[in-house]
């Protein structure tokens, strides 16, 4: 018997063994998957993107929210609103009477005697600046003593002092007179009342109390984010964004924006310089007017409502972003920026 033959029926019991032909389908299926998944990794766009939550707010600090404070101590008299009213610029908000009604009545009888004494001291500083005329006159002509020429121009000074006083004295009676008098206080501006923080009428408040809660009326509407000190060297004005409202239906996908349902366009305006208490930054986020689905209305996303925004960055590899991921490192830097361990 020849070697090769001998060779075949050593191994007789492998051939005699018979792979299925379930397992070799099996075998081929997760072959062609891994290869399929491998070729996804490598090929398959992703969108990295700068996440973070906020709410709503506006660009213009002066359409804030903001309170109603007492300019003057004393007892409301009169509110003009309730919770909920919408008011217009200069709409009276409340009446705020001094404890001693006769309050106004005393300054402006303060006033006039102060305006008297003002008028007096005129007449007196005009007279002096006769005599110091005259007595100028009669010096230069040899008829009168130096002395009497310089208690002239003493007196003139003297004069100019009282009437100095007397005019500060007529100003600060003016301003104790204006604060007394503006005991109406008015809306700055178009807006809403939210609540009425103080008592009703008769309630004793202090210059400076908060009497109500005032929501101007805005113009334009922002989100503002706070994102991570890692992402935040990556976020730019001018970046766009994906924005999602709270309460508003959406399926979000962060690597594909161009398939996200419910969500909104927006645009960066501002990245803050400093961080806050937190570590994280702030980002504000304005409407894409150049979306063809605009912004809810403001009946359905009001101010101080939750929002979570996605800043779009740059497009990487599926395989990348998921080794990032794992290695818990920032997002690549934009085309022609390099950072600084790499440039050393």
């Amino acid at each position: 018997m020849s070697a090769p033959q001998r060779q075949t029926h050593r191994f007789t019991a492998l051939e005699s063994i018979k792979i299925p032909r379930v397992m070799r389908t099996i075998f081929y299926m997760l072959l062609v998957a891994f290869l399929s998944i491998l070729v996804f990794l490598i090929y398959a766009p992703w969108v990295q993107t700068a996440t973070g939550r906020g709410d709503v707010t506006t660009l213009n600090p002066n359409e804030r929210k903001q309170d109603i404070n007492a300019l003057v101590p004393g007892r409301i008299e009169q509110w003009y609103v309730r919770d909920g009213s919408k008011v217009k610029k200069g709409d009276p908000i409340v009446r705020i009477a001094d404890i001693d009604p006769q309050l106004v009545d005393r300054l402006q009888a303060e006033r006039g005697q102060i305006q008297a004494q003002l008028e007096a001291a005129q007449s007196a500083l005009a007279t002096a600046q006769l005599d110091e005329r005259r007595m100028r006159e009669l010096y230069q002509a040899g008829l009168a003593a130096r002395r009497d020429y310089e208690a002239a121009q003493i007196r003139i000074a003297e004069r100019q002092g009282q009437v100095a006083a007397a005019q500060a004295a007529l100003n600060r009676a003016d301003v104790g007179l204006a604060r007394q008098s503006s005991q109406i206080l008015r809306a700055p501006r178009d807006g809403f009342i939210q609540s009425l923080n103080a008592g009703d009428a008769s309630t004793l408040v202090s210059a400076g109390d908060v009497l109500a809660t005032f929501v101007p009326q805005s113009s334009e509407r922002v989100v503002e984010i706070f994102i991570d000190g890692r992402d935040v060297a990556l976020v730019r004005p001018g970046d766009k964004a994906r924005v999602m409202f709270e309460g508003w239906p959406a399926v979000q996908f962060s690597g594909w924006p161009s398939v996200a349902v419910g969500t909104f366009g927006g645009i960066v305006v501002a990245v803050d310089q400093s961080a806050q208490p937190n570590g994280r930054f702030r980002v504000l986020i304005r409407e894409d007017r150049s979306e063809k689905h605009r912004w809810p209305e403001d009946r359905f996303v009001r101010f101080g409502a939750k929002a979570q925004a996605w800043v779009l960055l740059e497009t990487v590899p599926v395989g990348y972003e998921i080794w990032r991921q794992l290695n818990n490192f920032p997002p690549v830097l934009p085309p022609g920026e390099t950072a600084p361990a790499a440039t050393e």
